[in-house]
């Protein structure tokens, strides 16, 4: 496949009797690169992204180039070179693959949604009733499709303040008092690409968790479920 440089494309436009320009094109510098994609014919790059904010919207535009690479051999080796580095880094893990013992950064500031589902087994877990859950422990809030019910309370309105279900003293102490229970948006949080780990607990440590979380007492010596302790 013949390249051509836009240097010498007038020389290469009188030669062919083509009628191109370099006025009708974007010779601008690669610059502010944003995105690469490679697949197995083409190398793809999103660069000068700019961002135009106006009253109630942002438009959002960017430059493309794309190249086959195929029957170019110095694009071939240099991609040959990236393919054998994720091979030679294809096992490497970063440290937070796991969170630290105890750190729950995670179940303060974050409210984790519930589903009916997820209100039904911390319910039967406590021994509380679907409805007594919703109202001691969910701030409810329907979705249209009725799937997410709510979100888990914080001990108070403070959206930065620790989960109801979280038990332990202090950062590295912490565990979740409904863990079996816990709701699928605690199940489904990965601490990969966390910002809010406590960095300064260690990793290998082994403490011993403390009890379940258990519900509170009314004044009148019933449970929130209405059984008698």
């Amino acid at each position: 496949m013949e390249t051509i440089d836009l240097t010498t494309l007038r020389g290469f436009s009188r030669r062919t009797g083509q009628p191109t320009h370099p006025e009708l094109l974007d010779a601008r510098p690669l610059e502010h690169v944003n995105k690469i994609e490679i697949d197995e014919e083409h190398v793809t790059i999103e660069f000068d992204e700019k961002i135009e904010h106006y009253y109630n919207t942002s438009e959002v535009t960017h430059r493309e180039w794309v190249y086959k690479y195929n029957d170019d051999p110095e694009f071939v080796k240099a991609v040959a070179k990236v393919i054998d580095l994720a091979r030679k880094h294809l096992k490497d893990m970063p440290e937070n693959v796991a969170c630290p013992p105890g750190c729950a950064e995670c179940c303060s500031g974050y409210e984790p949604f519930v589903s009916k589902a997820d209100v039904r087994r911390i319910a039967e877990h406590l021994g509380m009733t679907y409805d007594d859950v919703m109202r001691e422990y969910i701030v409810e809030r329907p979705s249209a499709d009725g799937f997410t019910v709510g979100w888990v309370r914080k001990v108070t309105e403070d959206i930065a303040d620790k989960c109801v279900f979280l038990m332990g003293s202090r950062s590295g102490r912490h565990y979740c008092g409904i863990y079996e229970a816990r709701p699928g948006d605690c199940r489904d949080f990965t601490p990969i690409g966390c910002d809010d780990v406590d960095e300064s607990l260690p990793r290998k440590t082994n403490w011993k968790i403390g009890g379940p979380f258990q519900p509170k007492l009314r004044r009148n010596g019933r449970r929130r479920n209405g059984k008698r302790m």
